[in-house]
């Protein structure tokens, strides 16, 4: 019998009745709940945070049955029924302070029905503060809280103070009940996106255990290699002829699409939930995880801190700074890194920090097509049939071609929207030719005001100087001078050296010499 795979399913009750495909993560589960009371927990969107806190709140229904043949089932003996506070702040678009409001004054008059708790009339904070006394008094079992994407009012007015001010302000004051209220909370977890706000937004809440880079939890959310083979064995070879690939090449390929987040240094890498049961439902590789939208703030926060994008994966992070608080203001990479848009390669012991990488190729592939809109003169639509043209010429040996092309990415950019003109040339330069690079090989390495570049085809290599209000002529002087091209002089394809100058007056490229 093919298995129905839980895609956009987030309710374990229904998964299980229903009888969904699902990995047993109840042995972690159990662990959460047994060990510890206060937890926050951060992982990229569509990981599986929604499904964990229904999953946690079914235990706490005391629901036996939904966990038969679970490991639950065999190392739970009492279940016991507790009142839960469930807050799910994800869907809604929050535009205003109002919008805040409302989404938590839904989620409280629910409560004040099933709790009879009179104080409607109150803030926020202290209609928390009573639900969770009467839910207790009522019921004589202290309260669970779980709150699901709990930093979603504050990504989405990144770049708006006044906003996020607000929302800080009133999330700080109903977070902040659950400590006063200790005696009657029985266990918490509040999931999100990021760490972002966490210290302002749950300074009074210092006992919440932050276990999203826990080595113990690491596999907690997601898929590990592992699990695909204890679960999905059959489904692999029926993916590999589907594909008219090899056993070993569909293996390979799910690795190189939707592996490689690693939580903690030197941890087992975990698979993209979503993509991958995407891949095996449909039968075919896809970029599902972009498919379901990538948010703007990244963008936002890049090009408000004139980020330099060659650096996205060379700067090394410091650990404070990774897992620290409200780093959006400074540095974008946290936020950016928390997003699932990059993860941790490697880890400095001697100096406290982290080298950090694109997980894969679906995030690094689908990244960089997604930033080129906000950087070239060209719209979402037509960026990929832009790269598409590129790809061919490289291939064709149409060097001119491809400089025209290049040309009409630089054109019509607004003067007052570019802050730092050789960076934006830079930024332009960097994600064309990370793009192309997926088709072809490309290496490149970046330095201060210079772009080296070599793209290599079956027929071609091409050795790219870039100057900035220099002349091409001279950045082909520097490819000779410098022997650029001395690796590739006895290889049997047709060698292109090429300078390249950028003209800060008609911001765009001036001229191009070939040889």
């Amino acid at each position: 019998m093919s298995k129905i795979y839980p895609i956009g399913i987030q309710s374990f009750e229904k998964l299980r009745r229903e009888g969904y495909f699902y990995i047993d993560k109840t042995a972690l589960v159990h662990k959460l709940v047994k060990t510890g009371n206060y937890y926050f927990l951060s992982r990229p969107r569509r990981f599986g945070k929604s499904l964990l806190l229904s999953t946690i709140e079914a235990y706490f229904q005391g629901k036996k049955e939904l966990f038969e043949g679970l490991a639950m089932e065999q190392l739970e003996k009492d279940w016991t029924k507790y009142p839960i506070l469930h807050l799910d702040l994800n869907a809604r678009k929050y535009d205003s302070e109002e919008a805040l409001l409302q989404e938590l004054n839904k989620h409280l008059e629910k409560w004040e029905r099933e709790y009879n708790s009179p104080y409607s009339d109150r803030a926020p904070e202290e209609r928390f503060y009573w639900v969770i006394l009467k839910a207790f008094e009522q019921t004589g079992q202290r309260v669970v809280i779980l709150v699901d994407e709990y930093d979603k009012p504050m990504l989405q007015a990144i770049g708006n103070k006044a906003l996020q001010d607000a929302y800080r302000n009133t999330l700080k004051a109903f977070y902040g009940v659950m400590k006063s209220m200790d005696g009657y909370i029985r266990f918490a977890m509040l999931t999100g996106v990021t760490k972002f706000g966490k210290v302002s937004v749950f300074s009074d809440l210092n006992n919440l255990k932050d276990i999203s880079m826990n080595r113990h939890y690491v596999e907690i959310c997601g898929i590990t290699e592992q699990e695909i083979h204890d679960n999905l064995e059959e489904e692999l070879h029926t993916l590999a002829d589907s594909q008219d690939m090899t056993y070993e090449q569909v293996c390979s390929e799910l690795k190189a699409c939707y592996d490689g987040y690693h939580f903690v240094n030197n941890s087992i890498g975990m698979y993209n939930p979503f993509s991958l049961l995407n891949t095996f439902d449909n039968n075919e590789f896809g970029s599902y995880w972009f498919a379901t939208g990538t948010p703007t703030y990244l963008v936002e926060l890049l090009k408000r801190h004139n980020y330099n994008l060659s650096d996205i994966t060379l700067d090394d992070t410091p650990t404070t700074v990774l897992e620290g608080v409200d780093t959006a203001d400074t540095d974008p990479i946290p936020v950016i890194y928390q997003s699932g848009y990059l993860t941790i390669k490697k880890y400095d012991k001697e100096f406290d920090s982290y080298r950090l990488g694109f997980p894969n190729r679906e995030v690094e592939e689908g990244f960089t097509k997604f930033l080129l809109p906000f950087y070239a003169n060209t719209n979402a639509g037509d960026s990929s049939f832009g790269i598409k043209k590129f790809v061919q010429e490289v291939r064709a040996g149409d060097c001119d071609a491809f400089f025209h092309r290049l040309q009409g990415f630089f054109s019509d950019t607004p003067y007052e929207l570019v802050r730092d003109l050789e960076l934006h040339y830079q930024n332009v330069l960097f994600i064309v030719f990370k793009l192309v690079g997926f088709y072809v090989k490309a290496e490149y390495h970046t330095s201060a005001g210079r772009i080296d570049l070599v793209l290599q085809t079956d027929k071609f290599i091409y050795v790219m100087e870039f100057k900035l209000n220099g002349t091409a002529e001279e950045a082909l002087q520097q490819i000779n001078e410098k022997q650029y091209a001395r690796l590739f002089e006895h290889d049997s394809r047709q060698l292109f050296k090429i300078g390249v100058n950028f003209s800060a007056k008609t911001r765009n490229i001036e001229k191009w010499v070939i040889e």
